[in-house]
């Protein structure tokens, strides 16, 4: 039997990964596993820059689709998968290998999970997590500057020329294709609650 597939999009700072953190820890081991786009960026010399020389992280090309294919495949077929963890804009530190057991709910995970098509399709339920563009921001703000340490005119240069242009083109038009959006701009209980039930019905029908 094919596992139950759910995709997770939206914006940068939307909260899709403290969504699906909670959404695993209410689930025992075996019964959900989580796949991340971010984990399938390509090489950085790979990487397209702009017209400053900074490497744009917010396109498409970023992206090595058909490893991540691969992969998803091979969860869907009942195979472990083990991939190095990506470390955003550390580039050459030694980054982690996780291993991803099969699970009878696979939630994929990404910005650009719409985008790509040959994704898409397979996708049983699509949830896109969005939110006012100032609260992203402020969080996009917090997160880059606290946690990974860059510089702050750094955070909103790429702010403003590659994360709210990508959203825009890459993430926005797919949003009306959700089966659920889930607006986080306070909280999100409500919509984990309904997604943890709908679970729940795959899993024990």
């Amino acid at each position: 039997m094919q596992p139950y597939l759910i995709g997770v999009s939206g914006g940068s700072a939307s909260g899709k990964t403290s969504f699906l953190k909670t959404l695993s820890a209410r689930f025992h081991g075996g019964e959900l596993c989580i796949i991340s786009q971010d984990n399938y960026y390509r090489s950085p010399d790979l990487h397209l820059r702009d017209d400053k020389g900074f490497i744009n992280f917010d396109l498409p090309e970023c992206i090595d689709v058909s490893a991540f294919l691969e992969d998803l495949q091979k969860l869907r077929s009942g195979m472990p998968i083990k991939r190095h963890e990506y470390l955003y804009q550390l580039e050459g530190q030694e980054a982690e290998l996780i291993e991803i057991q099969p699970a009878p709910v696979v939630v994929v995970e990404g910005l650009f999970l719409f985008h790509f098509r040959q994704i898409f399709e397979q996708l049983d339920l699509k949830i896109f997590i969005d939110a006012k563009e100032e609260i992203k921001l402020r969080r996009r703000l917090q997160r880059d500057t606290v946690e990974r340490g860059i510089d702050w005119n750094h955070v909103m240069y790429q702010w403003e020329n590659h994360v709210r242009p990508s959203y825009e083109k890459y993430l926005l038009p797919y949003k009306g294709e959700a089966d659920m959006v889930i607006n986080n701009n306070d909280h999100f209980s409500n919509s984990l609650q309904v997604v943890s039930d709908h679970i729940k019905t795959k899993l024990h029908p």
